[in-house]
């Protein structure tokens, strides 16, 4: 009886569905793009994913885009996104900000006399930003407000709003004005922050503002009175949770198979020490987020129990084409190290990868001080001609003093390669193919 129902599971239809998110500037759209582009590639025919070809066993593949029918949720705009890099030159596509579904067909052959198996995989595509929102569900506002404004001490660009809270009495008064002002002041900090690359930013939302007027909810700001406007604040923080809650309970979070969490390691190491630090807790955040993730926000235990949740999480440092073949493995380390440090799921479904998806250059040889190292070359933009680059090491887990002593050398920005056959042949990358092998184990 076991074996036949296992059989008939295997050939009944199934959907899949995968988050993918990431920290600030860690490449999510040129990931979806390129995963589209090369899924497609690869139903017709083409080498595009190894590592699927090899786990398909010589079963065929075919792969289309579904349709969107009457759903309700956006379409990952593919074919916009595509169209960037096969311009003349190369551009990056633009960056998406708000929740989009990459849904495709899949049918693999299996023996005869059994049916092809059809699989529907979606991508979902939702900000990092709502990601590390998460972690507010279990903070009181005082708590919150503690650690935040502890984090900000020690950053020169938080001076105004911190003198502004500062000027504040404890028992300051439930004043409308005071509220949206501290919250200007705060959101404003959180952009300009952004901007300098840093990663964890709480909250999210604040860096996605609505279109149209903000609600009130979404006016307050870290402050540590205890007075009637500490009060306000601390009202609107429980408002922001139950939103963040509401969006967990919509069925498109609450059936999430798996989920891949990007991050731009390599821009952290080059940014300094400090970055790279913001970098790592907020990869722990993440984290500790999917760790606790159940269907609609089911407690983790019972989710396990009835086999639904998260199967599997993907740890990804993304632009791994910047550094030499080489250097990728302590890449991939690294990403996979800080995530166990800071409470990332310890699981046999968890693993981590250095991935390029969309690739910009090419492994060369360089002699450097008169002796050879691994060096990457690629175009950079505006250049009429490639350039090699050689950041330095890549340490296989978080750097201690010594590494900080010698700066991580320059991070060009390089044109994306131009896809061939106009992106039909899907987009050239780096080990795209062996973190789709881990997200999709379960269908191949």
């Amino acid at each position: 009886m076991g074996s036949w129902l296992g059989t008939v599971r295997g050939v009944l239809p199934r959907r899949v569905t995968i988050g993918v998110t990431g920290l600030a500037r860690s490449g999510k759209t040129a990931l979806l793009t390129s995963i589209a582009a090369n899924l497609l590639a690869a139903g017709a025919g083409l080498p595009t994913l190894p590592a699927l070809t090899v786990r398909l066993g010589g079963r065929p593949l075919g792969v289309r885009l579904a349709a969107a029918g009457a759903e309700g949720m956006p379409r990952f705009p593919a074919e916009d996104t595509l169209a960037a890099l096969v311009r003349d030159p190369p551009a990056w596509p633009e960056r998406t900000r708000n929740v989009s579904l990459l849904a495709l067909d899949l049918t693999i052959g299996t023996p005869a006399p059994l049916p092809d198996r059809r699989v529907r995989v979606e991508f979902l595509d939702y900000p990092g930003e709502w990601l590390l929102d998460l972690p507010l569900l279990g903070q009181s506002f005082a708590g919150w407000s503690a650690q935040v404004l502890r984090r900000l001490e020690k950053l020169p660009q938080a001076h105004d709003f911190l003198g502004f809270v500062a000027a504040l009495p404890a028992g300051a008064g439930r004043d409308e004005a005071l509220a949206r002002a501290g919250h200007r002041l705060y959101a404003a900090l959180l952009v300009a922050l952004r901007a300098e690359g840093r990663a964890l930013l709480q909250p999210g939302r604040f860096l996605l503002a609505p279109e149209g007027a903000v609600p009130p909810w979404m006016e307050f700001f870290p402050f540590p009175g205890s007075g009637p406007l500490a009060g306000l604040l601390r009202q609107r923080f429980a408002a922001y949770c139950a939103a963040v809650r509401k969006d967990l309970r919509d069925p498109a979070f609450g059936r999430v198979d798996a989920v891949a969490v990007l991050a731009d390691l390599l821009g952290a190491l080059h940014r300094g020490e400090a970055a790279f630090a913001d970098a790592a807790a907020a990869l722990g955040e993440a984290g500790r987020a999917v760790r606790g993730r159940g269907p609609g926000g089911m407690p983790a235990w019972l989710a396990g129990l009835f086999g639904l949740g998260l199967r599997r999480v993907a740890f990804v440092a993304t632009k791994a084409d910047h550094v030499a073949a080489r250097q990728r493995g302590n890449l991939a380390a690294l990403a996979g190290s800080l995530a166990v440090e800071r409470g990332a799921p310890a699981a046999a479904h968890r693993a981590s990868f250095a991935v390029a998806a969309v690739r910009c250059t090419e492994d060369v040889v360089w002699t450097l001080e008169g002796h050879p190292v691994s060096a990457v070359r690629g175009r950079r933009r505006g250049d009429d001609r490639p350039g090699r680059s050689w950041p330095g090491e890549v340490p296989a887990r978080t750097p201690g003093a010594e590494f900080w002593a010698h700066p991580f050398l320059d991070l060009p920005d390089f044109e994306p390669l131009r896809p061939p056959l106009g992106g039909r042949g899907g987009v050239p990358h780096v080990a795209l193919d062996a973190l789709l092998a881990f997200l999709l184990e379960d269908v191949l």
